[in-house]
């Protein structure tokens, strides 16, 4: 959640919020919402993102033992079923209750796109451009072929994925992807985040697929750390209370702005974390970023921005119906 120190975020016309103890001389390089018509490209054509080239197996070597099966363009494949999402205690309120939900397996790709692959889909007119200042802060530190994409609004990922064939994951299929059979807090397990697992506590991303040992239950890399990802989702802070909470429905986005209004009624800042109360819908994002503390990787965590934003620490990984 927003709530977790950390992350840093900018609206249209606001000045950047200060980022947390992590990296506390960053100052956000985050380019205004641009939700306009080119932002909705409907571009469509084949398979994922992430071949960046990578050629071991896609089995994880630390706890997350994954061992889904490979698709093509490096996705594997999470395996269907029903599991625990959410939690019981801790976090924000927006991660509660624990509650069952079912989902039917899917394809994910194993890494998070790379701008090599992303650059691709601008080549084709499909896609725009990342933001430039957004890739130069700090002397271009964010750029590099097998760097996460940034600087990319929700728009620009979902017509990325729908450019690949594939489309963007679902919130409880994120939360699947990342906690298994087992209802792991980490893709890798339990145990803490350790810089050797991933990308987090630093001051810039680093190229995908380097921190085998933090791969999740079905080999998938990054899935906690180095970028947020886009999630197809609006973000609803209720919708674990919700009737369509056991297939991972969240509600209409009059009931969203509903309940958001009537959080702010009862002065409940902070159960969607410590950014205000949203006042329109927004969308999902999960998997935690490199400027984010350790505790904020947990497998729960929810945050959200509306989906103009393009920020330096939210990427995208695609998902395809199994």
């Amino acid at each position: 959640m927003i709530g977790v120190i950390g992350i840093v975020a900018c609206r249209s016309g606001a000045a950047p919020a200060p980022a947390g103890p992590a990296v506390s001389a960053e100052a956000e390089a985050c380019a205004t919402a641009s939700a306009d018509a080119s932002a909705s490209a409907d571009a469509d054509a084949s398979a994922s993102a992430d071949a960046d080239a990578r050629t071991d197996s896609g089995t994880g070597t630390g706890t997350g033992t994954g061992t889904g099966a490979r698709g093509e363009d490096g996705m594997l494949v999470v395996t269907g079923g029903t599991f625990t999402m959410g939690a019981e205690s801790g976090g924000e309120g927006d991660e509660r209750p624990a509650h069952p939900v079912t989902v039917a397996s899917f394809w994910l790709d194993r890494t998070e796109v790379t701008q090599a692959a992303y650059d691709e889909c601008v080549v084709a007119k499909a896609c725009p451009a990342p933001d430039a200042a957004i890739l130069a802060t700090f002397g271009g530190l964010f750029k590099g072929p097998n760097k996460p994409v940034v600087g990319v609004s929700w728009f620009a990922a979902r017509d990325y994925c729908k450019w690949k064939g594939k489309r963007l994951p679902r919130e409880a299929e994120y939360e699947r992807a990342v906690r298994g059979e087992d209802g792991r807090r980490y893709p890798w397990g339990n145990d803490a985040p350790t810089h050797e697992r991933t990308v987090f506590e630093a001051n810039a991303t680093e190229d995908v697929a380097t921190h085998p040992s933090g791969r999740g239950p079905y080999g998938h890399d990054d899935l906690a750390g180095n970028v947020w990802e886009w999630i197809e989702d609006d973000y609803d802070p209720l919708a674990y209370t919700r009737p369509g909470a056991a297939e991972g429905k969240a509600g209409t986005c009059e009931e969203i702005v509903a309940a958001q209004n009537k959080l702010r009624a009862e002065n409940k800042q902070g159960f969607t974390g410590s950014n205000p109360i949203p006042t329109e819908c927004e969308k999902s994002i999960r998997g935690g970023a490199y400027n984010y503390p350790a505790g904020g990787l947990r497998s729960t965590n929810r945050i959200h921005h509306p989906p103009g934003f393009k920020l330096r620490m939210t990427g995208v990984r695609c998902a395809k119906d199994a």
